[in-house]
């Protein structure tokens, strides 16, 4: 339930940029391609764990790739984005999925260029996959700001470098093949750094 209720507000984000965005007459669709960088705390069990691992070294600056869905004009932008990462660290790996909805808000710096700032809000699937560990997922909310600078190319391609910071409760459990559970990860906040093309339609 606490997912549906979720999703629910997510698809209201997106619908109050509908709104707000009436003008709006430009599909548009992305790729996008950064670097993540969570922090995760540890279960009191793991605390106390004598190899006193580093989870918050699990995904650090690595690899994610997304793909984003929406609608833009000159005064902003509202979308839907997917993206996934995947870090391993200590003998322990993590895989993030987000399912967001965003809107953004345009200021022109110049006849060509634009920066953006706006918030997002949706759900974050954290999976445990950790080899010699029973694999456990669970999905929790997402919220959070972004900004950049979003460059025009042609009248209908342009790029963009942003910044996502993200909170999330999302948590999985460590529990080994032949063991009782050993402790809890639970996401905390998520940062990206990331490079998008953008394609208007």
């Amino acid at each position: 339930m606490k997912t549906f209720n979720t999703l629910l507000a997510a698809m209201a984000v997106c619908a109050a940029g509908i709104a707000t965005t009436a003008q709006a007459d430009d599909t548009f669709a992305s790729l996008t391609y950064g670097q993540t960088s969570d922090k995760v705390r540890k279960s009191g069990l793991l605390q106390s764990n004598p190899d006193h691992l580093n989870t918050d070294g699990i995904i650090a600056k690595d690899g994610t790739w997304g793909v984003r869905l929406g609608q833009i004009n000159n005064q902003g932008r509202y979308y839907l984005t997917y993206d996934n990462v995947s870090g391993e660290h200590s003998g322990l790996k993590l895989r993030q999925e987000n399912l967001l909805g965003s809107y953004d808000l345009f200021l022109p710096v110049g006849d060509t260029t634009k920066l953006f700032g706006g918030a997002s809000l949706g759900v974050t699937k954290l999976s445990q996959e950790s080899s010699g560990y029973s694999r456990d997922t669970d999905t929790g909310y997402a919220v959070g700001l972004q900004g950049g600078v979003l460059q025009q190319v042609t009248d209908n391609a342009s790029v963009e470098l942003g910044y996502r910071y993200l909170r999330s409760n999302a948590s999985t459990e460590l529990s080994p093949h032949d063991g009782a559970k050993i402790g809890t990860l639970r996401l905390n906040s998520s940062a990206q750094t990331y490079l998008a093309a953008n394609y208007k339609f």
